[in-house]
């Protein structure tokens, strides 16, 4: 019995070491000695994109969290592989940008062939679209590895819009995130936009009686219903930030607790005391002695996000092209 107890404790100690080593391959720098430009090589195919599609950072910023929260920031969203790809999840309904991450895979190919991480590609895009749209620039830790899976049914705990805040809390803390990063990552909704699609239920069937959403400010309202009739283009969008869809500030909590927010989601923060009591304090509407910054909490989440089940080592493979395994 003492031999196999002490069996046991030299191979948790083993397994402790191997991720603890994993983990410390995850860095900011990664790459500076194996491709010292790809940073740059990434930012400049996201200001050259963005210059052509102002739509593009933000696509950028949902396509990092959407991969992050199905299997870890692996790259698996980005895979074809037919009617089972991640991508095809109804939760991932309306992700943009692919072509932008490959081209950004393209240039770094032909620059250091096999090196750069399609999933850090990712990360460092976001960073960038953030940073384009007038946010924080921040070091992105890098060193993922791609993943080796990519399937539809692995995205059902994904957030969605329509989840409470009760449930999108539980999604949260599965990933080893807290209420404030909840709140936090939500203002990244401060750039961007939304199809009708999203909206229709709370315009015209929010529960429980039917018909508006009551919590919809009456300015707002109309406006909404005029861009997404009952019987219009469900495919329209529509700014996630009312006033304020190109650039990365606070209106986005501001639209939310006046009322002006345009997703269920985002509305329902104010419906939670732990979620508006943190909103609040971005805005100075609490009794704290100083007010906590919104960019660098931000930061603070991305980064936070960014280690989610990251795969390292032989966990994972550097692809040639992002939408494919490698043979």
């Amino acid at each position: 019995m003492n031999n196999m107890l002490i069996g046991m404790s030299v191979m948790i100690i083993s397994c402790s070491i191997l991720i603890g080593i994993s983990e410390a391959r995850l860095k900011i720098g990664f790459y500076s000695n194996t491709c010292p430009d790809a940073e740059f090589i990434v930012r400049d195919v996201i200001r050259d994109a963005t210059d052509s599609d102002p739509k593009v950072p933000a696509q950028m910023l949902r396509l990092h969290f959407h991969d992050c929260f199905v299997q870890g920031c692996d790259g698996s969203i980005l895979i074809d592989n037919g009617r089972i790809s991640e991508k095809k999840a109804p939760r991932h309904q309306g992700l943009k940008g692919f072509d932008v991450v490959e081209e950004a895979k393209a240039r770094l190919e032909f620059e250091c062939p096999g090196v750069v991480s399609c999933a850090d590609i990712v990360a460092i895009a976001a960073r960038d679209a953030v940073s384009i749209s007038f946010g924080p620039f921040y070091e992105v830790e890098t060193g993922r590895r791609d993943g080796f899976v990519s399937n539809r049914s692995l995205a059902a705990r994904m957030p969605d819009i329509s989840d409470s805040v009760k449930l999108l809390k539980h999604k949260f803390f599965e990933k080893g995130l807290n209420v404030k990063d909840l709140v936090v990552l939500n203002g990244a909704h401060t750039i961007g936009t939304t199809a009708c699609f999203f909206l229709m239920d709370r315009l015209y069937n929010s529960s429980p009686r039917g018909g508006p959403d009551p919590s919809i400010d009456e300015d707002l309202l109309p406006e909404l219903m005029d861009a997404c009739p009952p019987n219009g283009d469900i495919d329209f969008r529509v700014p996630m930030d009312h006033n304020s869809g190109e650039t990365f500030d606070t209106h986005i909590l501001e639209n939310i607790r006046n009322g002006f927010a345009v997703l269920q989601s985002d509305a329902e923060l104010m419906d939670d005391p732990v979620t508006r009591h943190i909103l609040d304090s971005y805005l100075g509407f609490t009794n704290q002695s100083f007010l906590p910054s919104f960019e660098a909490d931000f930061v603070e989440s991305m980064v936070k996000m960014g280690r989610i089940g990251v795969k390292t080592g032989r966990r994972g493979e550097i692809r040639r092209v992002c939408n494919t395994f490698n043979d």
